[in-house]
């Protein structure tokens, strides 16, 4: 049983891989917890300073008011307790109860489905534009001899030194934060469209032609699928990229947004409270991951199985209705007097998670 565990490319199963997860957890908040010690300090609490002088301190000659001034000076050091406090690291208990505060005084809520929704539109324009750029780049050799160097450097670019030709071409709204957010995913995304078409097998391409198929149904029915189903992996490890470049969009205008509520509150002093952010930060992140991988199985799920599971053409359904529910929600919000399409947006949104819940319990059944 021990030899599984250090198994060269070994798995372990179900039972063990939780109970394992579980014990890492523990132990990485046991070593916060002790580093959090280590580097903690004694503050000094005063109590009272001011109880022993009188009302009339200024009324008194000079060496009356010095003589009660020493002997206040006294009564500070008797009367003073200390409390300790963590400048740098806070006790994971105290990150904890930090969500009370950042609830009802920081509207966490608010901020959270904000910075939420620009990364959804940050990612959506990405994908929209990439897509076809790099479909474009990577099936025909003229365009990738004009463009594709110039697109593998754009990776190179200082995006956050870059963030005033944002604010001039957008102002300092969420337009400039949505801009700056596709852009940050553009350019590398569209290096790894490039690159999955590359990675195509060439028999695939050449058994659709032998069978006379045309060049637009080669792309529908050998490249697109081929790309797709490994370009939704390359999506899911940039999420924490785009959360990177959320942050300091947000930063650029601290109205809204977890961005400008680290910076708030790391200016306060509020290390717990920063921490708290980066937990939310974190576990946002793992559950888009989680989703991810859940639309995976649900478009490509020849990837995980020989046959098509029961409720696959529900559940892409759903995900569709979702998705046009999500161009609605853009077009309402980033246009005047259109909040009726904001209303179907949401509707359909709904109608396509009622879908997808549908096709889990169908499912479950099989």
């Amino acid at each position: 049983m021990i030899k599984q565990w250090f198994k060269l490319r070994g798995n372990l199963d179900e039972q063990s891989s939780w109970v394992f997860t579980i014990l890492g957890l523990l132990i990485t908040i046991t070593f916060w917890w002790i580093l959090a010690e280590l580097f903690s300090t004694n503050k000094p609490i005063v109590e009272n300073y001011h109880s022993i002088l009188p009302s009339s301190l200024d009324s008194l000659q000079t060496e009356s008011r010095d003589s009660i001034l020493k002997l206040d000076s006294i009564n500070y050091i008797s009367a003073t307790k200390f409390e300790k406090v963590y400048p740098i690291l806070p006790r994971p208990d105290k990150v904890l109860f930090a969500f009370k505060d950042l609830y009802v005084k920081d509207k966490l809520i608010l901020n959270t489905t904000h910075s939420v929704w620009l990364n959804i539109q940050g990612y959506f324009w990405a994908i929209f534009l990439a897509i076809p750029i790099g479909f474009i780049i990577g099936l025909f050799p003229v365009f990738k001899g004009l463009f594709s160097k110039q697109v593998d450097a754009l990776r190179y670019l200082p995006l956050s030194a870059l963030t005033g030709l944002f604010i001039i071409w957008f102002g300092l709204g969420d337009l400039m934060k949505i801009g700056f957010l596709t852009v940050g995913i553009l350019v590398y995304l569209i290096p790894v469209v490039v690159q999955r078409i590359s990675e195509v097998e060439d028999v695939y391409a050449q058994t659709a032609f032998t069978l006379g198929a045309s060049k637009f149904q080669q792309i529908k029915h050998v490249f697109f699928p081929a790309v797709m189903s490994k370009l939704i992996d390359d999506i899911r490890v940039l999420t924490a990229i785009s959360w990177t470049y959320i942050i300091i969009a947000e930063l650029l205008n601290k109205e809204s947004g977890i961005g400008s509520l680290i910076y708030t509150k790391a200016r306060q002093g509020q290390i717990d409270r920063v921490f708290a952010l980066l937990v939310v930060i974190t576990l946002i992140g793992l559950l888009q991951d989680k989703i991810f991988g859940w639309i995976d199985r649900i478009l490509h799920p020849y990837k995980y199985t020989s046959m098509e599971l029961p409720g696959t053409f529900e559940a892409k359904l759903g995900v569709f209705i979702i998705l046009g529910s999500i161009c609605l929600g853009l077009v309402s919000t980033n246009s005047l007097g259109l909040s009726f399409l904001l209303n179907v947006a949401i509707t359909l949104s709904v109608i396509g998670f009622l879908i997808i819940l549908y096709s889990y319990f169908k499912l479950k059944q099989a």
